[in-house]
């Protein structure tokens, strides 16, 4: 009996180990990256099982999974008003847990109402919410940063961004989700001299505040470049890398704007890749210990590389991601050389999706609610599997893997297949 109890215990702790959460829009460590591997990887032979499906009625907010639960946020109707209202499902079985109402949803220009002929609509809520030790964080598009009760959804905090530090909002309203960082929740959006926000997570109270620059879409990722932990925000100035301590700044690159920037930033080791569409177009820069720029290369434009809103991510010296611009349905996933810029590969029949890596498989989410696993290599496309209309509805979102699962959403309805 003590060998099987031992057993058992080696397994649970094994099991315990391999599988991660997903607390936050690029993943626990901003890398759109995990350590867990997708075990299925024949599914002509055995296909992903479904677990469930549910409704997610408007909007690109994607999932993060963190202490049982699966949260994104939805467009809703409480007592006939439009609102932004965070949903928690059980991960596991799809059963709706709770749901809280945010913010009223209020942008009407059109947007998010884009597509493919054939699969247009769904203007929604855009930014993900964020978790930690028992609360969820969500940044509403009328910049109010929300904390929740992860267990029934409760309002524990909130900060008016707008009225409480003189935050100014971007036409299509804000999409960048909340950052975690220790015990901070890290934001954008406020004005002169604080348009950097960082609030204690647990009280909400404010513990710095920093820049005078423009927000965008993209969601500020933290890294540690040269053995210094930082966060990088893209802004409509270019990037800027602050201190997460006290929000002093590190470095800045100045980089064009044109009417949006939504895909955020990409390290690996000292090089930082970022993008915009619009005509703008993609870099990579070097960050030196004494934290001077040196670009090393600019491509110029919408192809061959730029990113609409879809983040990539990066293995081994090499971008993968959705590349392009307005390009639905038919948008190409590429392999990009980090360094250079050149292309190294892409596969059209994507549009603007999102992607995720789990060991040396990209996990992939097509607009059109097709979802593929792809090796990553620059050697060539190399499509392992294939799930086509996994989902229904417009797919501008990214898709994650928790647990052995695949959480993904559209703007109609969201799926969770199981790939152990």
């Amino acid at each position: 009996m003590k060998t099987r109890a031992v057993t058992i215990l080696t397994a649970i702790l094994t099991t315990s180990a391999i599988a991660e959460q997903w607390p936050q829009y690029h993943g626990a460590n901003s890398s759109r990256t995990t350590s867990e591997k997708v075990t299925n990887t024949d599914w002509k032979s055995t296909a992903p099982k479904k677990l469930w499906k549910a409704k997610t009625p408007t909007g690109f907010s994607s999932f993060i999974v963190a202490g049982g639960n699966a949260y994104t946020v939805i467009q809703e109707e409480i007592d006939g008003i439009p609102s932004e209202v965070c949903i928690a499902f059980d991960a596991e079985k799809g059963t709706t847990q709770w749901k809280a109402n945010l913010d009223l949803w209020r942008v009407s220009n059109g947007g998010g109402n884009a597509g493919a002929s054939d699969n247009k609509g769904g203007d929604g809520p855009r930014s993900t919410p964020a978790y930690s030790e028992g609360h969820v964080y969500c940044y509403t598009s009328d910049i109010r940063l929300v904390c929740l009760s992860a267990e029934d959804g409760s309002e524990k905090w909130a900060v008016e961004v707008a009225k409480e530090h003189g935050g100014k909002n971007i036409r299509w309203e804000n999409a960048s989700a909340p950052l975690i960082e220790g015990n901070l929740v890290i934001v954008q959006g406020g004005g002169h001299e604080q348009s950097f926000l960082a609030f204690d997570k647990k009280k909400g109270s404010l513990k710095w505040k920093s820049g005078s620059y423009t927000m965008t879409h993209a969601t500020p990722v933290a890294t540690t470049i040269n053995d210094q932990r930082q966060v990088l925000f893209f802004c409509q100035e270019g990037m800027v890398s602050v201190d997460p301590k006290d929000g002093s700044t590190l470095w800045s690159h100045k980089f064009p704007f044109k009417v949006s920037t939504a895909a955020s930033a990409v390290v690996e080791n000292d090089i930082v890749y970022f993008a915009a569409g619009y005509g703008v177009g993609a870099t990579a820069i070097k960050v030196a210990k004494n934290n001077s720029t040196t670009q090393l290369w600019f491509s110029e434009g919408n192809k061959p590389v730029t990113n609409h809103w879809s983040t990539p991510l990066v293995r081994d010296g090499h971008l993968y991601g959705m590349f392009g611009f307005k390009e639905y349905a038919n948008g190409p996933l590429k392999c990009i050389e980090l360094a250079t810029g050149k292309v190294k590969w892409e596969q059209p029949g994507y549009g603007p999706g999102g992607v995720c890596l789990a060991g040396d498989t990209l996990i992939c989410l097509g607009d059109a609610g097709q979802v593929t696993l792809v090796q990553a290599t620059p050697e060539g496309y190399q499509e392992l599997a294939r799930m086509d209309n996994a989902v229904s509805g417009k797919c501008w979102s990214s898709p994650i893997l928790s647990d052995g699962k695949i959480y993904i959403r559209s703007t109609v309805e969201a799926a969770c297949l199981d790939v152990r």
